[in-house]
């Protein structure tokens, strides 16, 4: 079972605990709670092993800018049979609670995977509405997008928001960790 803390509950846990981050690569470099490892929600089954060896020398939190993809990520570890805690409000909460954001030299400013969607959703839509004055029949496009959005409520998933993962802003900067190299790092880790 997920195990809601708030920020003033997480932040004395945070030396007893491993904090997984499952933000983009891009998304984590721009700020990330002190001490979190990134393992990005697309890449969290590959990462689940070592995860569960990880919750066998102790407990395990989750986090993610506001805690939507923190809550799939929870669902799915605790599918494998591994315990969470999830950050209430996420990154976000930590921030506005005055709480320092670790920033990689060489971190940019990305925005946050849930802002890129609504840009890129709300941008389809747009361009299919302008595209139908001139081509009648493209406003089906932007119903399309309608359409997978409304999907995307329905199922508590988000194409589109892979599809963004995998641009180069939102993928890890040359010379950050890799995803075996956070593997290695998590507490039980085979080294």
């Amino acid at each position: 079972m997920t195990t809601p803390l708030t920020v003033e509950q997480l932040h004395p846990r945070l030396d007893r605990l491993t904090l997984v981050d499952v933000r983009s690569p891009g998304e984590y470099a721009a700020g990330h709670v002190p001490g979190a490892l990134n393992i990005p929600l697309d890449q969290l089954d590959r990462a689940l092993p070592a995860l569960r060896r990880a919750a066998g020398h102790g407990e395990i939190a989750v986090v993610c800018a506001s805690g939507q993809r923190a809550g799939t990520a929870c669902t799915r570890l605790e599918a494998a049979g591994v315990a969470t805690y999830i950050l209430t409000g996420g990154t976000n909460a930590w921030s506005a609670a005055g709480r320092p954001l670790d920033r990689p030299a060489g971190g940019r400013a990305v925005w946050a995977m849930d802002r890129q969607v609504r840009l890129a959703a709300g941008s389809l839509v747009l361009a299919g509405l302008l595209a139908d004055l001139a081509l009648p029949g493209a406003r089906w496009f932007s119903a399309t997008i309608g359409a997978g959005l409304a999907l995307s409520a329905l199922t508590n998933t988000c194409a589109m928001g892979k599809a963004l993962a995998r641009l180069p802003h939102n993928r890890p900067r040359p010379g950050a960790p890799t995803l075996d190299d956070t593997l290695t790092a998590l507490p039980g880790a085979a080294r």
